[in-house]
């Protein structure tokens, strides 16, 4: 008799065991026992014969997706305003957004939407921004809570350079801070966790970066922020904090650059040679977002350098920054990103593989989460199911091809199932 949670599904089968390693199958059987992926196999093995086996005949299983930067508020107008460089798009379309959510039908609303999309889509996981807002932050984390996505999501913090009625004194955001990460603790949430969140240096003075450095090191919660994204926003950085030999010295002197526990930092387009030293010392975590860099005209960020120098690396959708939260359109635009990198700047930066970018949308970003991200044994049983019978073709494809043409060529509508922690969700 198997134990709830521990079940087979029988189809076609795409994993990844390295950033280097994509296994592929044609027809095979994924285990999962209590939640835990327990491998793949061409035929069930005798200790799981008793499993109850779900037949999906030739649709793609896959290993649910992980968006390692989003922003929730940004929701309520992506696809909109990419005529503009980073910091302008803040100033017009960003922070007047993140001020509604001082009202709690408005945030209500609007996070309504976003999670919807988020549970219907590839993600199994993400890691989210949310606004100064403890109410709002504390409502999406109850939202998202409820369909069972592993989330994290951080109530942003900023003390400076953010427009008035935003903007918080740094004793305001630092017991704000702490009054929200009470009121966490006393929800009780199964899947929603809380990350500091320093919106990035332009806006958080190093008093208010101290305070979270003291809360993360004492609480041992998470960071996240972000980093070198654009050369205005550097050299903005530069000017504000010019006693600092890098822009990530501003956060590693907080303790907020993987000192005090792990640390997500988005873009790194423009990170020099001691910043990505001091990254992979530290064991931060990039969070690649190819949309929004093209969206917002950053740069294209030097992935390969990343990933060959063994460096922690996922995707993230970057809503709204990012037109869309589909991890297929972040991994395509992955390629396509590294593609010009090549071809116009860098030719020793050889574009990325597919097996390379559907690594960083499942075990690269869900190494954050822990043991994440593959159905290799003892992995978290996530998974997504594709059908992608309405991608019209004369070929009969294999399972590698099917995978790359999902990246190029599906849609989040094409998933029929999807799986967190061994529960199915839908």
């Amino acid at each position: 008799m198997s134990k709830a949670g521990s079940f087979v599904l029988h189809g076609a089968a795409a994993y990844s065991e390295s950033k280097d390693r994509l296994i592929t199958y044609e027809s095979a059987y994924v285990v999962c026992e209590d939640g835990i992926a327990r491998g793949v196999f061409r035929e069930i093995p005798e200790k799981f014969r008793e499993f109850p086996v779900t037949e999906l005949g030739e649709k793609l299983i896959l290993p649910g997706m992980v968006d390692l930067h989003v922003h929730a508020p940004q929701y309520a107008f992506h696809g909109t305003g990419f005529d503009l460089q980073l910091i302008d798009w803040l100033d017009r379309y960003t922070y007047p957004e993140e001020m509604k959510y001082k009202k709690k039908l408005y945030a209500e609303r609007s996070y309504d939407l976003f999670v919807e999309d988020l549970y219907c889509g590839a993600s199994t996981r993400a890691v989210i921004f949310a606004t100064r807002h403890v109410g709002a932050t504390v409502r999406l984390m109850e939202l998202l809570d409820e369909t069972g996505l592993v989330t994290y999501v951080g109530k942003v913090n900023m003390d400076r350079n953010v427009p008035e009625g935003y903007c918080e004194t740094t004793e305001e955001s630092l017991l704000a801070t702490e009054k929200w990460l009470a009121r966490c603790e006393a929800k009780e949430f199964q899947n929603t966790m809380p990350i500091l969140t320093p919106r990035f240096t332009p806006t958080c003075t190093r008093a208010l970066m101290d305070g979270l450095g003291k809360l993360s090191a004492e609480f041992g919660i998470p960071v996240q922020s972000h980093l070198s994204e654009n050369l205005g926003e550097i050299e903005w950085v530069k000017n504000l904090e010019p006693d600092s030999a890098y822009y990530g010295e501003t956060y590693d002197r907080c303790g907020l650059f993987g000192t005090n526990g792990k640390t997500i930092m988005a873009h790194c387009v423009h990170s020099g040679d001691e910043e990505v030293r001091k990254m992979k010392e530290n064991g931060v975590f990039i969070a690649h977002c190819p949309q929004s860099n093209m969206n917002l005209m950053s740069g294209a960020a030097p992935v390969r350098r990343y990933l060959d120098q063994g460096m922690r690396v996922g995707l993230g959708s970057d809503v709204a920054g990012g037109a869309e939260t589909s991890m297929f359109t972040a991994m395509k635009d992955a390629v396509h990103v590294s593609k010009m990198r090549f071809a116009l700047s860098h030719p020793e930066d050889t574009p990325l593989t597919l097996s390379e970018v559907f690594y960083m949308a499942t075990m690269g970003g869900g190494e954050f989460f822990g043991r994440v991200g593959s159905f290799m044994d003892g992995y978290e049983f996530d998974a997504v199911i594709l059908d992608d019978t309405n991608i019209a073709t004369l070929h009969r494809m294999n399972t590698e091809e099917r995978l790359e043409r999902a990246v190029y060529c599906a849609d989040d509508r094409n998933i029929v199932s999807k799986y967190v922690r061994g529960k199915k969700l839908y």
